[in-house]
Order: structure tokens, then C-alpha cells, then sequence
């Protein structure tokens, strides 16, 4: 589904792209995570108004697939379709997630374009044919230099095993075709000195700087010992490098060689989101294949860390994947979108633990803020018959709360529009929260409701706006978080009517103290964040 907002014409695209997913089994919360954090940072920039333009896809050519396929008795092409639509389409629509686009690799408007960009490298002298014999991770889809590699143990004893999967290479000897990728270390050298931000965070950047100083080998870009894959445009009896085929998609999904104007206005990427595993061929291969074609660079190469579960990596081949699904049914969608990005500093590795999720809905959603909405409401319903009054009467604890809002846009803005900083601009927002809650309990409404005098109908009037009114602004900085929940404290806020529809609110207009209008219907909707069940037993 595409999100809708404002936006400048004219002006270049934000343009967001997740990695493609391998579609040699089901998305797991590994995969969701990196998709999350890329809806939430385009719809945060959706609501500044700007022109968006988010990607995703799956990659589906290659060795690994072609043995998965193979396995379960049917074709790649076959596994593939079956993956991307009953697996991966189903879950991101299931997460809100508002893409642009959804690229495959083997559909045409791909694989002609990948042909032409490589033709066009061929043709410039930057790739050559050659032979190369080495371990090769299948899982990976890429060989491994000897210094990677984890020596085996029990079953694997003798034999060399990839760090990632922990399962024995294979040696490979085949003749290649080879992108001359050696003669672009200082080029990329120069690149990341000059873009100190290029890669993120900065143990990332340090990782890729010392790899690239050992200088770089030329890249193997084209296979022969199987046939699943875009064909070598001139040597049908290759194929092109898996890695290769996948990183163009961030071109060839925009128009690259096709569409010069979508091209021109949305290519390069602002932000590539990535898997710290997968950092060399996004930091190092794609930004080396770019310069050779003279093309722009993006703009940043974030990559996130892996999410743990028992200090093991989440992924099918250690057993530790968890469905999304399993998580959503429990805690809600909106929940589970909040809970990985509050959770785990984006950029590091983080544990998930059932206990742990648990604990921050309970007390930092359902107890801090859906109680606050709950509270707010039930109030103006029963002093005011539900009608939000003006307020009159503003002093100093009305300052500090429009302070507060002010300052918690203003900050996660920031880290969350800048600083892919999701966990700081999350607190930020739930900082104010507390501040709201602790501005009510400060200035008792139900005892102020004692006082009739005109005096004291101000000041309740006062206080419970006040009230509705951050909680408006809240609704729209948490709405690329949580958009279904942002909806519905929109709607028993009664704003609708007055402001239109919630995407078309912007962040930076968020601080503008006074946009609900007194006089909006105010009602005690559903509870935003019900009280959990039992955890489900296996």
C-alpha cells in the first residue's frame, strides 16, 4: 500500500530502499525489523511534507534458491511466486507497511535492465574473464577470504565453516567473469573521508574503512556451474553474480535506462537500510559498480544489528526465527511496530524476550499513554458532556507543557528524521507523555471540578484542554509508529472535522500549540492498548 501527503514538486525524492529478501523461506521478525524501521523513517518524512518514495522487494535468483526449489519439488520460479505471495507480500501488508514499490528480480523491468548495466561495464573495459577456486558460502552467496572462516566442530570436525550460517563451505573452481573492483580502493577511501556519514553507525564505518585498506580483489561477477539467474548478455553460458543482479535493483526499480524523469527525481538512494551482514556489498560493491558507471552514490548505508533470541542470531538455519505473526496476534500490530525500534537502539544488536515486551506495553503503552487518552476523555465527558472546552486560563504549568511539546518535536524530529535515532525519537515522544500524565496529577482536575465559581470552570477547562491537546500532537508524531492507534486517538479526539485527514498533518506543525479546536466531540473510544492475555503456550 502507498501512503499519501503533501509534497514539494519538483523536488528529488526521499528515497528509502530495504534489502531484497532471499525468498528461500519465510519472512522471520529479522527481516520485519529492517522493514519497520524503513516504513517508520518514510512516513516520518512523508509528514514533513516532502516527496517519498519507499522500496522494498525480494531477491530470487541463485544458487540458494535453486537448491530450496529443488528440495521442495518444485521450479525457482515456482518457489519464488509462492514465497513472495503468500509469505512476504501478505506480511508487509499485515504490518502496515506503507511501500512504494515491491521489486522482484525476476520480473522483466529487472532483469533487462541488469543485463544493459553489466553490457555497458563489459563494454568500458571494467570487466574481464578469469578463473578463480575458492570457499564459497552458498547461504551467503559469496566466497569467503580464508581469515573469515571458523574452523569446524563435532559433526563439522576438519572442515571450514562460514561465521554467519555455521555450516562447511564449498570450494569452488569455476572460470568467471571479474569486475575489476581492485582498482577502486582509494576511490572508495577518498568517498568515505569526504562522506564521514556515508556509512552508519560508526563501528560499521570502521569495519568496512579497515577492510577496503587491505586493499580490495577483483569481484567474481558471473557464475557457471548452474543456471538459475539474469544470463551474461554476451556469454549465455554464465550468469550474473547473484550480488551483482540485487544491488541494481535500488537503479532498475526507478527507472534506471527506462524512465530517465522517475531516474532523475528519485535515484540515488538518501538511505539504504541493511543487515550489518550483508554491509561490504552495499558500502564497498555497489558504490565501486556506481562509480564505474558514473553514476551518483547515495546518500548513507545504515545498517542495523541483529536481533537476538538465547545470544543467537534470529535466522531459519539456527532455529531461533520467530514469526512475526506470533508476536502480532498478541501485543496488536501498532505494538509490535513500537516495541523493536523503543527496545533496541537501531544499529546494535538487541535481545527480544516475550518477558521484556511485556513489561514496556504494560507500562509504557497501555499505563502511560492509553491510560492518559482514557482518562482524558472520560473526563471531558463527565464535566463537559464530551464537548473539549476552551481554554482560558493558561499559566505557568501550561507553559512547561507547551515547553515540553516544542521540545519533544524538536528532538524527534531530529533523531528520527536525521539521525535514524528511532529509540531516541521514540522517548522523546513518550517523555512528553509522562510529563502530560504528570501535569494532570499535578493539577487534580477532579478537585478543581469541585469549585463552581467561574474562576474554577476556567481552570478545569484549562487543564483538560491542555490535556486533549498534547495528546493531539502525540497522535501525529507517533503516527509513523503507530498509525492504526494514532488513528483511532485521532477519531475520540474528535480532530477529523476540523483538520482532515491525519497523514496530511505535518510533524514540524505538531508544536503549533492550539490546532484541536474547543468545541471537537470528545469520546471514550475502544482502549488503545487492551490488557494482554496469557502468554500462548507452544
Amino acid at each position: 500500500m502507498a501512503a499519501t501527503g503533501s509534497e514539494k514538486q519538483g523536488a528529488k525524492a526521499y528515497y528509502v530502499t530495504t534489502p531484497i529478501y532471499y525468498v528461500n523461506d519465510a519472512p522471520h521478525l529479522g527481516h520485519a525489523y529492517t522493514t519497520v524501521a524503513g516504513d517508520v523513517l518514510t512516513r516520518w518524512h512523508r509528514q514533513r511534507g516532502e516527496k517519498v518514495w519507499y522500496l522494498t522487494g525480494t531477491d530470487e535468483h541463485g544458487q540458494k534458491i535453486m537448491r530450496t526449489a529443488e528440495a521442495n519439488g518444485v521450479t525457482p520460479q515456482a518457489w519464488a511466486d509462492k514465497l513472495v505471495t503468500e509469505a512476504w507480500q501478505p506480511l508487509w501488508e499485515h504490518l502496515d507497511i506503507a511501500n512504494d514499490d515491491f521489486i522482484r528480480t525476476t520480473q522483466k523491468r529487472h532483469t533487462d535492465r541488469v543485463q544493459e548495466f553489466v553490457q555497458d561495464l563489459y563494454d568500458k573495459g571494467e570487466i574481464y574473464k578469469g578463473g578463480y577456486e575458492g570457499p564459497y558460502c552458498v547461504g551467503c552467496e559469496e566466497y569467503k577470504l580464508p581469515g573469515e572462516l571458523l574452523d569446524g566442530e563435532g559433526e563439522y570436525a576438519g572442515q571450514k565453516l562460514c561465521a554467519i550460517h555455521k555450516k562447511p563451505v564449498e570450494i569452488l573452481s569455476e572460470e568467471n567473469y571479474f569486475f575489476k573492483l581492485s582498482e577502486y580502493s582509494e576511490k572508495l577511501l577518498a568517498h568515505y573521508e569526504a562522506n564521514p556519514g556515508f556509512i552508519q553507525p560508526e563501528s560499521a564505518r570502521n569495519e568496512v574503512l579497515n577492510f577496503v585498506r587491505q586493499g580490495l580483489q577483483d569481484l567474481s561477477i558471473s557464475r557457471s556451474t548452474f543456471d538459475w539467474g539474469v544470463k551474461v548478455p554476451w556469454d549465455d553460458k554464465h550468469v550474473i553474480y547473484v550480488w551483482v543482479d540485487a544491488l541494481l535493483n535500488y537503479a532498475t526499480a526507478v527507472g534506471y535506462n527506462e524512465n530517465p524523469e522517475k531516474f532523475g527525481s528519485t535515484f540515488p538512494a538518501d538511505v539504504h537500510l541493511v543487515g550489518k551482514d550483508i554491509l561490504r556489498f552495499h558500502a564497498i560493491i555497489w558504490p565501486a559498480m556506481l562509480m564505474a558507471q558514473g553514476l551518483p552514490l547515495p546518500g548513507k548505508v545504515a545498517a542495523n544489528g541483529w536481533l537476538m533470541v538465547g545470544g543467537e542470531k534470529m535466522s531459519k538455519s539456527n532455529l531461533t526465527g520467530i514469526k512475526p505473526q506470533d508476536l502480532t496476534s498478541h501485543f496488536g500490530v501498532d505494538a509490535y511496530r513500537w516495541y523493536f525500534l523503543r527496545a533496541i537502539a537501531f544499529g546494535q544488536d538487541g535481545s527480544f524476550s516475550w518477558e521484556d515486551f511485556s513489561a514496556r506495553y504494560t507500562s509504557e503503552l497501555a499505563n502511560d499513554y492509553g491510560n492518559l487518552a482514557s482518562r482524558v476523555a472520560a473526563m471531558v465527558g463527565k464535566y463537559f458532556g464530551g464537548e473539549l472546552p476552551a481554554a482560558t486560563a493558561d499559566g505557568d504549568a501550561e507553559k512547561a507543557i507547551h515547553e515540553g511539546l516544542a521540545k519533544a518535536v524538536a528532538e524527534a524530529d531530529r533523531k528520527i528524521g536525521e539521525e535514524l535515532d528511532f529509540q531516541g525519537g521514540i522517548l522523546a515522544v513518550f517523555d512528553f507523555v509522562k510529563q502530560v500524565n504528570g501535569y494532570i496529577t499535578e493539577q487534580e482536575p477532579w478537585k478543581v471540578a469541585k469549585d463552581d465559581s467561574p474562576e474554577g470552570k476556567a481552570r478545569l477547562a484549562t487543564i483538560l484542554y491542555t490535556a486533549a491537546e498534547s495528546l493531539r500532537a502525540v497522535a501525529v508524531l507517533l503516527n509513523p509508529v503507530m498509525p492504526e492507534t494514532s488513528q483511532k486517538l485521532w477519531d475520540s479526539l474528535g480532530a477529523e472535522p476540523a483538520l482532515g485527514a491525519l497523514a496530511d498533518q505535518k510533524v514540524q506543525e505538531s508544536a503549533t500549540w492550539g490546532l484541536l479546536p474547543a468545541g471537537s466531540t470528545v469520546t471514550k473510544g475502544a482502549v488503545l492498548f487492551p490488557r494482554l492475555e496469557e502468554k500462548p503456550t507452544a
